[in-house]
């Protein structure tokens, strides 16, 4: 008997903590205003943009063309050492070998540099890009403020935002707040 009344209290209880935790729940969600941004869109509009992006696509392709450069010499050595191997004396192969390690050694110590974490295109791009993305990154918080957005997502860079009402999209506003028209 005690136990049915246990068991009775716990299911009455359960139901209860469900019921409060809908109802909240259903309430906090409502309460809830989203919107989205399609950040591809943004950056496309702002002229700056596009200088910024054309500068640093140039550096990035000479600074590849020059690293492909040192890696076609590379390739080159080691096929002459290669071909001439079995006529070197030990002496100069040994120091062919040495060379060639050099120059393996330099290539990715400059593709390191010019690409690498902290390398020369971080660093240009840090320089070039991240004040327009602050910007816009400002612009979308003011609209988002005056609207009372709780969220905003970003439709672009590989967002998980299947499905997105064209109401929602406040691309154009983040983009007037920044003093651009769209197109």
């Amino acid at each position: 008997m005690i136990n049915l009344a246990v068991r009775l209290q716990t299911e009455f209880m359960k139901k209860l903590l469900f019921a409060l935790v809908f109802i909240f729940g259903t309430a906090f969600a409502f309460g809830q205003k989203y919107a989205y941004i399609d950040s591809d869109y943004i950056l496309g509009n702002v002229p700056e943009y596009k200088e910024a992006k054309e500068k640093l696509d140039k550096l990035a392709d000479r600074w590849t063309k020059e690293i492909e450069e040192r890696y076609e010499v590379l390739k080159q050595k080691k096929e002459n050492f290669a071909r001439e191997e079995v006529l070197l004396p030990a002496e100069e192969k040994t120091k062919r070998k040495e060379e060639i390690e050099k120059l393996e050694t330099e290539v990715l110590e400059l593709q390191k540099m010019r690409f690498g974490v902290t390398g020369d295109y971080f660093q240009k791009r840090q320089e070039l890009i991240k004040p327009i993305q602050d910007r816009v990154f400002d612009a979308m918080q003011k609209v988002a403020s005056k609207r009372n957005y709780s969220f905003v997502f970003d439709k672009a860079n590989q967002s998980n935002l299947v499905y997105a009402d064209n109401k929602l999209d406040i691309s154009d506003e983040v983009l007037k707040e920044m003093g651009i028209t769209g197109k």
